[in-house]
């Protein structure tokens, strides 16, 4: 294997190399705590950071106080079973979120593992300020460094092919393609793999309820919204693309909900690449959508196209930066057909979250989460349906 092809931010061959014999550590041990702890503090001050918001929310998620809580929440009532790794981890991050492969390597670390993981290949700056972040506090927790390389590479499979076989679980952040690529590189006969595929998420606005909010409460929603959407050019898993509402006021809703983020959009910076994809997105929904309606006030930062029906057609738009198709609906039975979808990940909400019940118990097969809105990108161990614990970990029977 051509080694030069490898770029080492974090660690070198010789790491990853011993990385199989590296004693796996009990979840939540003191020295990954106060590893995470330490970066947190980096993060937490550097001026830099707190320029981008998921790199300080990441900063926030991996504060002692949020690891000891994850640790109670995963402590055994039985003295007879013990938590522990399951060895290496091999970690391919998306090219297109900038934070997540910090959590998935965060993830890997507090259940014990040693962790591989290849960045994005887009050359975001939060990538750079976190693994900054890291070997800094690396140089304080020694012990920490047999646990982690941070490496880039582009597609070659040879590499993917030594990197899996050290592996003992292989997760894989990224679309269908990526997915479909990776899985030619075989995986040991004890090995196991979490994926994350392409994925639709939607929001669900009861109307009412949004109309007798204060003026305080609309102005976090605006924002938390945008927080979903904008703050990663609506590319991850979790930002809505469908806004679905309900409720008698909805076209004042409606009109108070878009003015307020269009306020917040003044400075978003979109590409001319951006600007055609949605005016090309626009067309092609319009064209294959019966009934669908550009809405007349669309412009390149806030693209808005009314359907009449929902279909599972709609999950094919994967249009990006700013880029909502809308309905109103007066039972929660018609998200039934596209919600049964095993792509449909995030309901982000207002209102109440028992409005789904009927949806949830009808047996559909898509909605991993129901979330507030402004908290779809609140990385949980609970993700995409799996449990974390259970597939980064093992537990040993005494």
């Amino acid at each position: 294997m051509q080694q030069t092809s490898v770029k080492f931010e974090i660690g070198n061959w010789e790491i990853v190399q011993k990385m199989p014999d590296v004693p796996v550590r009990t979840a939540f041990s003191k020295e990954c705590i106060d590893f995470l702890d330490t970066v947190s503090g980096i993060l937490m001050k550097d001026a830099a950071a707190k320029a981008f918001p998921d790199v300080i929310t990441f900063a926030f998620w991996i504060r002692r106080a949020n690891m000891e809580r994850f640790k109670n929440m995963y402590s055994q009532t039985s003295e007879q079973r013990q938590r522990i790794g399951r060895g290496v981890v091999f970690h391919i991050a998306p090219s297109n979120v900038a934070v997540n492969y910090a959590y998935s390597l965060t993830a890997g670390l507090i259940f014990g593992n040693a962790n591989i993981v290849r960045l994005p290949g887009k050359d975001f700056l939060q990538v750079q300020l976190i693994y900054a972040a890291f070997c800094q506090a690396l140089e304080k927790h020694p012990s920490m460094q047999p646990y982690l390389a941070l490496i880039r590479y582009g597609h070659e499979k040879e590499v993917t092919d030594c990197l899996s076989a050290l592996a003992d679980v292989r997760v894989i952040w990224g679309g269908n393609q990526t997915i479909a690529q990776i899985r030619k590189s075989p995986l040991g006969a004890r090995a196991s793999e979490v994926t994350f595929a392409d994925r639709f998420s939607l929001a669900v606005i009861d109307a009412d309820r949004y109309l007798c909010m204060t003026e305080k409460e609309k102005e976090r929603i605006a924002l938390g919204f945008y927080q979903d959407t904008y703050l990663t050019d609506q590319n991850a898993c979790t930002s809505p693309r469908l806004v679905v509402w309900h409720g008698n006021g909805v076209t004042e809703a409606k009109k108070e909900f878009w003015a307020r983020l269009r306020g917040l959009t003044a400075d978003y910076p979109l590409t001319g690449i951006q600007a055609v994809d949605k005016l090309a997105g626009s067309y092609a929904v319009a064209a294959a959508v019966e009934g669908a309606v550009i809405e007349p006030e669309t412009d390149q930062i806030l693209t808005r196209i009314q359907v009449t029906k929902l279909c599972r057609k709609l999950l094919c738009f994967q249009v990006h930066s700013g880029f909502f198709l809308e309905y109103t609906c007066e039972d929660v039975m018609e998200l039934a057909d596209l919600c049964d979808d095993r792509s449909v990940q995030t309901v982000a909400y207002v209102g109440e979250p028992s409005y789904f019940e009927k949806l949830l118990y009808s047996g559909i097969h898509g909605i991993d989460r129901i979330v507030p809105i402004g908290h779809t990108m609140d990385f949980e161990l609970l993700w995409d349906g799996y449990d974390l614990a259970e597939r980064l970990s093992r537990l040993v029977v005494m």
